[in-house]
């Protein structure tokens, strides 16, 4: 039996409206050694890259896959603080495919802005994306930052570019050596690889009613409209990780534009800090994690580190061997 009538019954201001693009996140951060280590700090020089760099309207959705006790928190914590609009905190990992499979159901907005955790957003962004969106036709998805991916990739991209008569399509090098080299390197490649790709490989550039766009995407950073990707669901994706390109394959097949802004205006951090994003004065990592990160190196360094462990073991001795 109820007792009384819902509150909410009178009031008569209008429920809150998502805004028109959601920033989706997909975390999974499982402990904090290791090859995560670094994991969390990453996570918050991505957010607070996010906060300072974000200037059109949007609601944040955080999607946390079975982190550890130390992230949820931290997540928590943002939450709490109403920097997260939507945090879903989910027990098992369900794999990247099947969270994408929720995260475009469940986002809100007519667009949705994906991101990994790994990745940091210069000025701009999000703009330059939705411009690109908005500008060109039938696109099926825009990452922020031009690189040389696999070209079976965006095929119908550049059947379109090559038939469409308002479409001026060049082959050229139109990424310069540091934007190249800063996205590779952060993929663990050696240098003289990196080099050897660079000097091997060409960029597509096409123009089109005043715009500019690379042919091609990623699958880690993009921004697309959320009914065209949940035309796809489910994704079929049952390994945790590893056939993140079926998304891409499906847009291709599908006949949607691949496309990359002409500068880099997201970047791919991986599972460290790199060391120039740390002393960049534009760059992207708050103060409190350059501290810990600065803290951090100094604790490793040989004579300080030997000097800690041997009173660590003399107080371990002390205590357990008398």
């Amino acid at each position: 039996m109820r007792a009384g009538q819902n509150p909410a019954k009178f009031i008569e201001s209008q429920a809150s409206q998502a805004e028109r693009i959601t920033v989706a996140i997909l975390t999974h951060i499982p402990y904090l050694h290791g090859y995560y280590e670094e994991a969390l700090d990453v996570l918050n020089a991505s957010l607070e890259s996010l906060y300072a760099h974000t200037e059109l309207p949007y609601d944040l959705l955080v999607f946390d896959n079975a982190s550890g006790v130390e992230t949820r928190e931290y997540l928590q914590q943002r939450y709490d603080a109403r920097q997260i609009d939507y945090l879903i905190l989910s027990k098992e990992n369900l794999g990247k495919g099947k969270a994408w499979d929720f995260i475009f159901s469940a986002a809100p907005g007519e667009i949705i802005a994906y991101a990994d955790h790994d990745v940091a957003y210069r000025p701009g962004w999000l703009r330059s994306a939705i411009n690109l969106l908005e500008i060109f036709p039938n696109v099926g998805m825009v990452t922020c930052r031009p690189m040389r991916t696999y070209s079976e990739g965006y095929t119908a991209s550049l059947t379109w570019a090559e038939r469409e008569p308002e479409v001026k399509l060049e082959e050229g090098t139109f990424i310069d050596w540091d934007t190249f080299r800063e996205h590779d390197l952060g993929l663990g490649q050696e240098e003289e690889d990196v080099r050897a790709r660079y000097e091997g490989t060409t960029d597509l550039l096409v123009h089109y009613h005043g715009s500019q766009a690379m042919l091609g995407a990623a699958h880690w950073q993009f921004v697309a409209y959320a009914k065209i990707l949940q035309s796809f669901l489910p994704l079929g994706i049952d390994r945790p990780l590893g056939d993140d390109r079926k998304l891409d394959d499906a847009l291709n097949q599908a006949g949607y534009l691949r496309l990359m802004t002409i500068e880099p205006l997201v970047r791919h951090l991986g599972n460290t800090l790199p060391e120039d994003l740390i002393d960049d004065a534009e760059a992207f990592v708050p103060e409190p994690v350059v501290r810990t990160r600065f803290l951090r190196r100094m604790l490793e360094w040989s004579p300080i580190r030997r000097i800690l462990l041997g009173i660590y073991n003399r107080i371990f001795r002390w205590y357990f061997y008398r």
